[in-house]
């Protein structure tokens, strides 16, 4: 791993949009019982096999897996159920847990399409488990171990950031929230300014849109991938709370009605969609952290997260609309959502080199 110390922006660099061409996905295989006791852990190891069924036909995935007999297992499942592998590249590199969006690395792009990433410095969420905080040194405790991960150069970002806490439209603007971003939790020591000045060096955008808060439920401190997605430069869909009773009525209207008030880098107002909640879902009395804005965007197709919902079929229908040559795949996710977390926060893109 060669460690650049010229930011990226300044090189040229920028995270792409997720909509663009992937060369892969990576995942990390789950094993942590803390995070699912007793049954749940099997249930979410189904929600993986149909998340790589619908990942490995258009696209590579690498998958982080405890050991190499573990990958060979996987990969025997797989085929039992008729799933190709081809495009299965497993790693055995051990994982705390499976949320590779946070801990992983954020791949960007030149426009002659050099490729590269950014190695964020990850605490766990403000160090709120301190069993995960070890899954910051994946990609960066061992530089051949995390060479022969990632070929490509590697910027290291001196600040605490997950991925799921930015979303980028690929034409200069991140958005992102004042609840996580802003955290004492995460780096008390830099203003807003400076946030904004490492966003720009390592993301390569010239504008940050600030939202509020998150929804309930959600122990990141507001990530922005479940309330408001970029579907393409100039639209985002945004959770919304119909219910003037739910908690997060209140919370998802001042962002939407923030945003409204925006113009875009083209001096335009931007194009929003609703995107449904789903009633709340409440385990042991706590409500999870469950939103459709939690989709992954892959190769030809849409993953969402569905939670058998009377609101499913209308969040399906608002992304077929928005995305009408992908097809939109549902996974039940509500033991997966148990971990609090869903599809987009166990995923991470690794965009094509541009031809």
């Amino acid at each position: 791993m060669k460690t650049d110390l010229n930011p990226p922006s300044l090189q040229g660099f920028q995270m792409p949009a997720e909509w663009l061409p992937h060369e892969a996905t990576w995942l990390a295989w789950p094993q942590n019982a803390d995070t699912w006791p007793g049954k749940r852990l099997a249930k979410v190891e189904e929600i993986f096999l149909q998340m790589l069924e619908a990942l490995l036909p258009n696209e590579k995935v690498h998958l982080l897996v405890q050991s190499e007999t573990d990958g060979q297992k996987i990969s025997s499942r797989l085929q039992k159920m008729g799933i190709g592998i081809k495009n299965l590249i497993p790693h055995p590199v051990p994982t705390a847990d499976v949320w590779i969006r946070d801990y992983g690395p954020t791949f960007i792009l030149t426009q002659e399409g050099k490729k590269a990433w950014c190695k964020w410095i990850f605490n766990a969420w403000g160090k709120k488990y301190e069993a995960l905080l070890k899954d910051n040194e994946i990609f960066s405790s061992d530089a051949k171990k995390a060479a022969s991960l990632i070929p490509f150069p590697c910027f290291a970002a001196e600040i605490i950031l997950e991925g799921g806490a930015v979303e980028v439209n690929g034409e200069g603007t991140c958005l992102v929230t004042e609840q996580c971003l802003l955290n004492p939790n995460r780096n008390p020591g830099l203003t807003r300014a400076d946030i904004e000045g490492h966003l720009k060096n390592f993301l390569g955008v010239s504008e940050i849109l600030w939202l509020g808060r998150g929804i309930a439920g959600d122990d990141t401190d507001g990530h922005i991938d479940d309330i408001a997605r970029f579907v393409n430069p100039d639209t985002l869909v945004m959770a919304f709370e119909e219910n003037t009773l739910d908690e997060n009525h209140e919370i998802l209207k001042a962002n939407w009605e923030h945003l409204a008030r925006q113009e875009n880098l083209k001096g335009k107002k931007w194009n929003l969609i609703k995107l449904p909640m789903p009633k709340p879902l409440m385990e042991e009395g706590v409500r999870l952290p469950a939103s459709y804005a939690n989709f992954y965007l892959a190769n030809e197709v849409v993953i969402l997260p569905v939670f058998k919902d009377l609101y499913d079929e209308r969040a399906i229908k608002v992304l077929q609309e928005v995305f009408p040559r992908r097809e939109i795949i549902p996974i039940d996710c509500r033991d997966l959502v148990y971990g609090l977390g869903a599809i987009h926060c166990v995923t991470q893109q690794e965009p094509a080199a541009i031809k």
